[in-house]
């Protein structure tokens, strides 16, 4: 087997020295529609079709020139990654074309250096979900049985927009902008590129990294960093050992559950994770979409009280229960039960440590129960002296991966 050329095809013409290559390929592979288009005799076709394997095996027993067909950007969640790891990097001729994100939002006459790009093809796209739920800017590429209306679907409740761009480069592209009820009740032509916005936190502001996101300078922010009712808020020290228990990140969904402030809900946004705070007094929630703003992230605040508030959510990676009441094994049960990753709670009441492991570890989750202690410095005149903070437990469930 000769050299692999690997030509992206996005509805230009092609160069003289793909057409060159795909003239003299004794074999060539690609999807069906791209197949035809390229009017390729069948004697010497392959078609990329299910897990690839067959279409790789005629690659690697091809004796002489092999040519690739992919569309857009084939560097850029494309074949190229696959043919690298079996055939080696040194093998492959990469011809790229503009990759369908380049564009979708070119299409859409918008700039993408701030956007999160994501996939959902041959993958869960429970992450691609999440990184939209988090993000002001995404561009999701999507799959079939997972495209635009599925996508809206998920997302309901985030108040996002969306761009639909179909059949790119194709004689069918067609670039549509929809709300997420449009998008769930129509069909959608494959292939396609769904770009998913909120309009209220896109900034116009000059950046300097693709996608921007980053690490935040700090975390455990300090409590006047939060706007609160009567100190009811989860102290920093606390806050950084929940933060580093439930270990949020972009692809991740949070449950806050009895969110008070929502200071947690809103570092776990900070760090990238999509984040629900849920909590039943009016007031605290709108004390967190206040909150939320004023740190520039997404929260979805559900008024309710756990149990029957967490019924109808994603399933999360983490859950952090700041606040139980009467309910407090029942909350702590389905928590466990549905949380992917964690369970972090902080309780007050030593009676409730004990029965909180307990329920949590009934769950195959592996248990850590420690108590924290903190004092301020405080002067008092030209002295000092340490004021203690209230003892706090907190109580962390982690699941094994895999189970």
């Amino acid at each position: 087997m000769n050299d692999i050329a690997v030509i992206g095809l996005d509805g230009s013409p092609l160069s003289p020295e793909a057409e060159g290559l795909i003239r003299e390929a004794v074999l060539v592979v690609g999807g069906e529609r791209h197949l035809w288009e390229l009017a390729v005799e069948p004697g010497r076709a392959a078609v990329l079709k299910g897990d690839l394997s067959e279409a790789m095996g005629e690659i690697e027993d091809a004796e002489g020139q092999v040519v690739v067909l992919a569309s857009g950007d084939p560097g850029f969640f494309g074949i190229v990654r696959l043919l690298g790891e079996r055939f080696g990097p040194e093998k492959l001729r990469v011809l790229p074309a503009v990759s369908s994100v380049t564009l979708a939002f070119a299409s859409a006459g918008l700039s993408w250096d701030d956007a999160v790009v994501v996939s959902a093809h041959g993958r869960d796209p429970r992450r691609a979900v999440n990184v939209c739920r988090a993000h002001p800017k995404a561009a999701v590429l999507t799959a079939p049985g997972f495209g635009p209306a599925e996508l809206a679907r998920e997302i309901e409740g985030w108040n996002r927009s969306f761009i639909v761009a179909e059949d790119l480069g194709g004689p069918n592209e067609r670039v549509s902008r929809a709300s997420g009820d449009e998008l769930i009740g129509k069909e959608w032509r494959d292939p396609n590129v769904v770009l998913v916005f909120d309009e209220d936190r896109i900034s116009n502001d000059k950046g300097w990294i693709s996608t921007r996101i980053g690490s935040p300078r700090r975390w455990a922010l300090p409590t006047a960093a939060f706007e609160h009712r009567s100190a009811m808020i989860t102290k920093p020290e606390v806050r950084a050992q929940v933060l580093a228990r439930l270990g949020p990140g972009p692809g991740d969904l949070v449950w806050d559950v009895g969110a008070g402030s929502g200071s947690v809900a809103i570092e776990c946004a900070r760090l990238g994770a999509a984040a629900i705070a849920i909590e039943r007094d009016p007031e605290s929630c709108a004390r967190i979409h206040r909150n939320a703003a004023r740190h520039g992230v997404s929260v979805r605040v559900i008024e309710g009280a756990a149990p029957d508030a967490l019924d109808e959510l994603p399933e999360p990676d983490a859950v952090f229960v700041g606040g139980s009441g009467e309910k407090f094994e029942e909350i702590i049960r389905l928590c466990a039960s549905r949380a992917l990753r964690s369970v972090v709670l902080t309780l007050v009441g030593l009676e409730r440590v004990v029965p909180a492991g307990e329920i949590l570890e009934s769950r195959g989750m592996e248990i850590e129960t420690i108590c924290l202690q903190t004092s301020r410095v405080k002067g008092v005149g030209s002295l000092h002296r340490l004021v203690p903070e209230s003892p706090v437990f907190v109580v962390s469930g982690v699941r094994e991966e895999g189970q």
